[in-house]
């Protein structure tokens, strides 16, 4: 019973240290940039040799996997608790639940450019999410895809010009007024001018 109990507090700790590792990661690349984080100077903050790493992550490639399946899930809390106060909302019209869930999205990206530019932005060269970490990012795109449809958007077009003005209004507003909202105050405008394009009926 002891040899149970002493594996399961071995795969905490390790669990644990993982965590703490995976902390790190973020709190560099927040400082330096994403591509500036080093096995070297990870090991430092967490009080390792950069050797010992590999018994966590067995490459930096796999910290780089571990920080883009762990920001989508971060993003996925967030969609499934939009949904759920979206849903619990009786009578709540297309135009509103649209607004509601665009602005929390733009929230979310906003409030971190690093973690925004690991999911949706190209910026580590050779990087290819594992499959499970990959199958993460298609629930969040599957749970945006289901809210696009809630309010009366159906085909691929439809979704790419979405997800596209909204992608604009976000970088906008990242790259020059970060602290601001001006391109956040905009996030009403545009719904309301999208869903009037592909769904004429509902803004009225």
């Amino acid at each position: 019973m002891s040899g149970k109990t002493d594996s399961v507090r071995r795969r905490a700790r390790h669990a644990a240290t993982g965590r703490e590792i995976l902390d790190a990661a973020w709190e560099l690349a927040r400082r330096d940039g994403l591509l500036a984080i080093s096995l070297r100077e990870l090991g430092a903050v967490v009080g390792m040799r950069a050797q010992s790493l590999y018994s966590y992550f067995p490459s930096k490639q796999a910290i780089y996997d571990a920080m883009f399946r762990d920001a989508n899930e971060t993003l996925l809390a967030v969609l499934v608790s939009n949904a759920s106060s979206t849903s619990a909302q009786a009578g709540v019209e297309p135009l509103e639940r649209a607004t509601t869930a665009s602005m929390r999205f733009f929230d979310f990206c906003v409030a971190d450019p690093t973690r925004y530019q690991l999911l949706f932005q190209r910026v580590i060269p050779g990087f290819t999410p594992s499959t499970d970490s990959y199958a993460v990012a298609v629930e969040v795109y599957d749970h945006v895809a289901t809210d696009l449809r809630s309010v009366g958007l159906t085909t691929q077009e439809e979704f790419d010009l979405w997800t596209g003005v909204i992608a604009g209004l976000i970088a906008q507003q990242i790259a020059n007024d970060p602290t601001g909202d001006r391109w956040r105050r905009l996030i009403p405008q545009a719904v309301a001018m999208l869903l009037g394009e592909l769904t004429p009926g509902t803004t009225q």
